[in-house]
């Protein structure tokens, strides 16, 4: 299946920047937990460490796939699939816990993310 390849080109833009904004929201996440930490009474170590490691990789992971994508490369097709199906199920937590204002932006982004990933379709090259 051949694509005209400006059409391509923005499918890849379109998959960057929505990438790039997820990453964003992770390591705002993980900067946000370390302005908590320091305005805490009490914290414990190494469950604050895990998340800001989960955090920190997950956030580089999806700088990496974006940046793939903006190269016109689809390296990072799989992890950003994988990363977004995660962020539904993490939606699906938010609902039990009736957090609309974090689930429904949530469940957009990355239901647009995921839609669009997996309609960039590589350019026969």
């Amino acid at each position: 299946m051949t694509q005209d390849p400006a059409k391509a080109a923005k499918a890849r833009a379109l998959v960057a920047s929505l990438l790039f904004v997820e990453a964003g929201v992770v390591l705002a996440i993980a900067a946000w937990l370390i302005v908590l930490t320091f305005t805490t009474d009490s914290f414990e170590f190494l469950p604050l460490l895990g998340v800001l490691l989960f955090a920190l990789l997950g956030g580089g992971g999806l700088l990496l796939c974006g940046l793939f994508y903006k190269s016109g490369k689809y390296y990072g097709r799989a992890p950003a699939v994988l990363a977004n199906l995660i962020a539904l199920g993490v939606v699906s937590y938010q609902i039990e816990a009736h957090l609309w204002f974090v689930a429904i932006p949530l469940a957009a982004l990355a239901g647009t993310t995921l839609i669009s990933v997996l309609r960039a379709i590589p350019t026969d090259s």
